[in-house]
Parts: structure tokens; sequence; C-alpha cells
């Protein structure tokens, strides 16, 4: 018999706005919490998944507290309860771990990281294509696991941009050309076959959100 067909949509959000977004490279490291403005980003992000006419039916989020922050206000609109997921965490950016951004881009090591992240593995930390591994083979199982549902899962830039230049076929190597503004929500949809993306940082309605 054939396959039954299937479309699971994953909406990908990344975390609010925190004092060193944009400033400081802050990977794990535990204790950066939201904003003002990202606990509002939250609260506005909420909303905006709470006007779907299909409702996400499970909530999943890293480990971290600016991402368990984000989610707080998903979770009370959805009443949902948030679930965390290890494999939604930011990437491991070793030694390199709370620095500030400017003084990583003189880096010799900076132009790997911006034009063939392929090669390059953070100091006693991950790889890219380790992460892009990671966060792939995480979103494949939920997906598998609320299969014709839509979820959402709250984590972070660089796991959002890996998944979704993986699911248009985009080499890894350009997938910092992606942007993934805080509190943007890029979507996914996955098939028995191909991935569909729905949208990529939106920061919008979602209300037509649906494949054409």
């Amino acid at each position: 018999m054939p396959t039954r067909p299937t479309f699971t949509t994953v909406l990908l959000v990344r975390h609010g706005n925190t004092a060193t977004t944009g400033i400081v490279l802050p990977g794990r490291a535990a204790g950066l919490h939201l904003s003002e403005r990202g606990v509002a980003q939250a609260e506005a992000v909420a909303t905006r998944i709470g006007e779907l006419s299909r409702k996400p039916v499970a909530l999943y989020v890293s480990p971290l507290e600016r991402a368990r922050e984000t989610a707080a206000p998903i979770a009370a609109t959805l009443r949902l309860r948030p679930l965390i997921e290890r494999g939604l965490f930011e990437c491991d950016f070793g030694l390199w771990t709370g620095k500030r951004l400017s003084l990583l881009a003189k880096k010799p090591e900076w132009r790997a990281v911006q034009n063939a992240p392929s090669t390059f593995r953070f100091p006693e930390g991950e790889s890219f294509t380790e992460m892009q591994l990671r966060i792939w083979t995480t979103l494949e199982r939920l997906a598998h696991k609320h299969r014709n549902k839509t979820i959402v899962v709250v984590s972070h830039a660089d796991p959002i941009k890996a998944a979704v230049t993986y699911a248009q076929g985009v080499p890894l190597d350009l997938f910092q050309r992606t942007v993934i503004s805080t509190c943007s929500i890029s979507a996914i949809g996955f098939t028995n076959a191909t991935p569909v993306v729905l949208t990529v940082n939106n920061t919008g309605s979602l209300k037509e959100l649906v494949p054409s």
C-alpha cells in the first residue's frame, strides 16, 4: 500500500533579546536572562502563535534561561507544558563562550566561521556540522512524534539557521547568509518526502501560514 502522506509543521522560535544580544557570544553560559525588550518580544510572539487556526500541540524548549523565559508566555497562551529538549541547545562555543563579538571578529579563524563554517570547530567546543546534525535529528524526531500536527520549538539563532538551510538543501557553508532575529519564527513542514520551508525570520502575522 502507498504511504499515507503526512505534513507536520514545526515552528522554530528564536529566544528574545538579552542585554548582550549582538555584543557577546553567550553560548551555553548560564544566568543570561531576557531584557525588558526581550520580555515584550516573548509576549508578542506568544500572541502571534496563538492566532494560528491550527493550534500547536506541543512546546519544546532549549535548557537555557533565555529560551525558557521566551517559552513561558507561549506556554500560557497555548496552555501547554514546556518540555526541555537538549537537542535544541545553543551551539557549544567552547573557549569562545562569553567573548565579545568585536574581539572575535579580529581573529583569523573568524573568516572560516563566516565563509566556511563546515570546516570549523570552536576550540574545545562543537563544530557547525555537529550542531546541524544535532538540531536536524532532533526536529525529525519531534516531527515524527507529532505527525500531522503543529509544534513549537524555542531555540537559538545558529541552530535555527542550520535547520532552515538544511531543509532548503543549502550548503552549510552558506548558512551565515540567513538572518534569524530575536523572537522571529521560522517554519518547516516535515513530510514523507522532502521538508518544506514555509517561512524564515517571520516577525509578522502567521495567519496565512499554509503551504501553497
